[in-house]
């Protein structure tokens, strides 16, 4: 078995929650401003954040959230996103995040595949909510911009006990290496780990800023940037949505040195005109997730910019990242080394032998960083989680020095602006059209979202579907990222004779005519 092992030193084991690891970045000074509400202004300073938790958590724990509760978070980034989700994890609860932009039948599937009795959103989204919950277990809606004060009681002054290594913390949704959405099993001790991991090998200074708008409800958002900064003693100006011009303005008022970004934002940041008309001199390093990142576009930011553009690695299943590009020694098109603790394979996906360096083969990790399993998915936990090693349905090259590249993918999923679309999921909402007797989906490259969903559709025997009326049919049930941006009608959806959908085939298919 050929084991890569990070070549960084190993880091010591907290017996920590992931609120008491970020209660002690607070406490580095508590004077300081820990969030900025970006559209307001607003700020609130480490040691508010630290009592509005603590007191948040103990209104919740008073009224039965705790050990084996599982709440919702239906909102966009802001101040009090941070506090919810805080006070639940100090409270012993369950979180899952759902993305805001979700219908109201994505968002009910979520609430009824997690157990959600709990759900946290904005006054805006309850039309939507109150449909979405209808007939379902939730019990509590509480409207952050309206309805958290009155939940404050008295202060929650220590962890709820749980077990740091068993427990599910949070239950962010991905499609894993294929098939449907499924809950992610992730414990304090995963989330911990990572942050003390990425902070290995991502400065981030006490007291800086950095704006988020990277998502709370994903994953990369989550950890890497609400947790890591505030655990690192650093603060986050809140965005709800990206917007251009306010994220330039955010980098230039409050002096940022390091911002994450996803490829989307970096396209922008090398071609926009507006870039030009903004003080961005602070900048020093701009790190780059949550979906591949061409080397030519990181190449024209930093040149643009002047600044370190970096990659990472990771994915939801690894809370979430397992490679960091060094700073400096980053290569170009490399995701990165090895974060400490953590373990790498690659290996010949069709005979399982280990491959050496130069070698093309699926990446495995071992680590503490590795979740649990998925929620209610024992066969594809089993399939996924092998030994302690997670297969990543990703294929990859290692040089001789330990730096990893990224090169093609085995896992059925289409990477949407740095978001998870999984086929099996558009594939089943196209099929519940009536006119519709077999459906294919795939993601073809995209120049400024990575790839764009096209669908190929086998209609009934005697029925033309129109494309405009099946997009109409999507709206209801689909977020916008997930809908297709082009339908095609087909003779036949290849398959295998195990009914698998051929879809390098199709894809040859497709990109030759």
């Amino acid at each position: 078995m050929a084991i890569i092992s990070s070549p960084l030193p190993p880091l010591r084991r907290r017996d920590q929650s992931i609120t008491e690891r970020v209660f002690e970045g607070l406490a580095m000074r508590p004077d300081r401003v820990a969030l900025v509400d970006g559209p307001t202004g607003g700020t609130i300073t480490a040691a508010a954040l630290q009592d509005r938790i603590r007191r948040l958590a103990g209104g919740l724990r008073a009224r039965g959230v705790g050990p084996g509760t599982v709440v919702a978070v239906f909102a966009p980034n802001m101040p009090d996103y941070v506090s919810v989700f805080h006070a639940v994890a100090l409270a012993g609860g369950t979180l899952t995040t759902v993305n805001p932009t979700y219908t109201a039948h994505e968002l009910a599937h979520q609430l009824q595949d997690s157990g959600a009795t709990w759900l946290f959103t904005l006054s805006a989204l309850r039309p939507l909510v109150d449909e979405a919950v209808s007939g379902r277990g939730v019990r509590e809606i509480v409207n952050i911009d309206t309805g958290i004060d009155p939940l404050l009681g008295d202060p929650l002054m220590a962890q709820v006990a749980v077990d740091l290594d068993r427990h599910v913390l949070v239950l962010p949704y991905s499609s894993g290496t294929t098939g449907l959405p499924k809950g992610v099993r992730l414990s304090h001790r995963n989330l911990v780990a990572n942050v003390d991991q990425i902070l290995s090998g991502l400065e981030v200074h006490p007291g800086e800023m950095t704006v988020a708008f990277l998502p709370f409800f994903h994953i990369y958002g989550m950890n890497v940037l609400m947790n890591v900064f505030l655990g690192a003693g650093a603060g986050l100006v809140t965005m709800p949505r990206f917007d251009l011009a306010a994220f330039l303005g955010h980098v230039q008022t409050w002096k940022c040195r390091l911002v994450l970004i996803a490829p989307p934002v970096a396209v922008a940041l090398a071609k926009h005109p507006l870039v030009d008309q903004y003080d961005l001199a602070s900048l020093r390093v701009m790190m780059s997730g949550a979906a591949p990142l061409g080397g030519d576009v990181a190449a024209a930011v930093g040149a643009r910019l002047h600044c370190q553009v970096m990659q990472g690695y990771g994915m939801t299943e690894m809370s979430p990242v397992s490679h960091v590009s060094p700073v400096p020694g980053a290569r170009a098109g490399s995701v990165g080394i090895l974060l400490p603790d953590t373990q790498a394979r690659i290996v010949d996906p069709q005979t399982g032998a280990d491959l050496g360096p130069g070698e093309e083969g699926e990446l495995w990790i071992r680590g503490p960083q590795v979740m649990l399993g998925y929620h209610n998915a024992p066969e594809a936990t089993a399939a996924t989680l092998q030994d302690g090693w997670l297969h990543t349905g990703d294929l990859a090259v290692v040089d001789g020095d330990g730096h990893f590249f990224i090169r093609d993918r085995l896992k059925e999923l289409i990477k949407v602006s740095g978001f998870q679309v999984a086929p099996a999921e558009v594939e089943a909402e196209l099929l519940a059209h009536p006119e519709i007797a077999d459906a294919a989906v795939l993601g073809l490259p995209d120049a400024e979202t990575g790839e764009r969903v096209v669908a190929f559709i086998l209609p009934q025997a005697g029925k033309t579907p129109d494309s405009a009326a099946i997009l109409a049919f999507l709206e209801t049930r689909l977020a916008r990222f997930k809908r297709p941006v082009e339908i095609r009608t087909v003779a036949a959806i290849p398959k295998s004779a195990s009914g698998k959908i051929l879809r390098r085939l199709l894809k040859v298919q497709a990109q030759s005519g």
